[in-house]
């Protein structure tokens, strides 16, 4: 099986927790990417995904609403050496489809439902088609 650090992405989306909410939505969009990492420096404060967004605009999301008043906090991570079974089944069991990655307490990464099921699909994708 495959290990997490051959399939995480590497380029990170982060924000403030002070941060506008609106503002990290804009950068999510731009990038194309369901999560942002919310970091306090090097450290892991929590995660803002597309789900806390939607989340927010149904309970009338206020021009004033940043970023930590709807992230999730110190969200369940992995380690880059775990394998990707592992992290699938985090994600299934947690109801998640974002994992940020350690690699020894540091953030390197982030691995998403979709990179999980691009593995899967490789393993399982007829030869010589």
């Amino acid at each position: 099986m495959s290990v997490i650090a051959d399939h995480m992405s590497r380029e990170l989306l982060k924000a403030a927790a002070d941060e506008p909410i609106s503002e990290a939505a804009r950068h999510m969009v731009a990038r194309g990417v369901g999560a942002v990492l919310v970091m306090d420096g090097e450290r892991l404060e929590g995660i803002l995904t597309e789900r806390d967004i939607l989340k927010a605009v149904a309970k009338g999301l206020s021009e004033s609403a940043r970023v930590r008043d709807w992230m999730t906090r110190t969200p369940e991570t992995i380690e880059a050496s775990d394998e990707t079974g592992h992290a699938a089944a985090l994600m299934i069991h947690g109801g998640f489809r974002h994992l940020p990655v350690l690699d020894g307490g540091t953030v390197v990464g982030i691995v998403s439902i979709r990179d999980l099921m691009r593995v899967a699909l490789e393993d399982s994708a007829p030869r010589g088609v």
